[in-house]
């Protein structure tokens, strides 16, 4: 549905080592990185963006100032990789939001695991297949 979309980090770095950890879970790597020195009102500004195959579709853009808080899903393959998901973005610094589990209220076969990262963002992973067993 997007091509792409983008947060805002204060704690940069530790944002970043948190995308790197959960979002390999569920096949994404760091497609790109760098400074936005063309921002004369922040030079030093870092970027990097995460996806698959050269596609740059999840941006963390540094920021001097706090934002309201936003929230993303993730696509995962199944209720594995959701789980996944969950436990290392808590390894990696997330606060649980939500540990993984059905949620109905969205969907027949809403599974889904929620955490908050480094800078309070709502993040979840979201498979939406039947369990192996229905």
């Amino acid at each position: 549905m997007f091509d792409h979309i983008s947060t805002y980090a204060i704690a940069y770095e530790a944002t970043k080592a948190f995308y790197d950890a959960a979002l390999g879970t569920l096949g994404y790597s760091r497609q790109a990185e760098f400074v936005a020195d063309w921002d004369c009102e922040f030079p030093t500004r870092r970027a990097c963006a995460y996806g698959r195959d050269g596609h740059t579709a999840f941006w963390v853009i540094e920021t001097k100032q706090s934002y309201t808080p936003r929230h993303v899903a993730f696509t995962a393959k199944d209720r594995a990789a959701v789980q996944a998901f969950y436990d290392a973005s808590v390894e990696a610094g997330g606060r649980d939001n939500g540990a993984p589990g059905p949620r109905p209220i969205y969907g027949e076969h809403y599974y889904g695991g929620f955490v908050f990262d480094p800078d309070g963002n709502n993040v979840e992973a979201v498979c939406r297949a039947p369990a192996a067993d229905d």
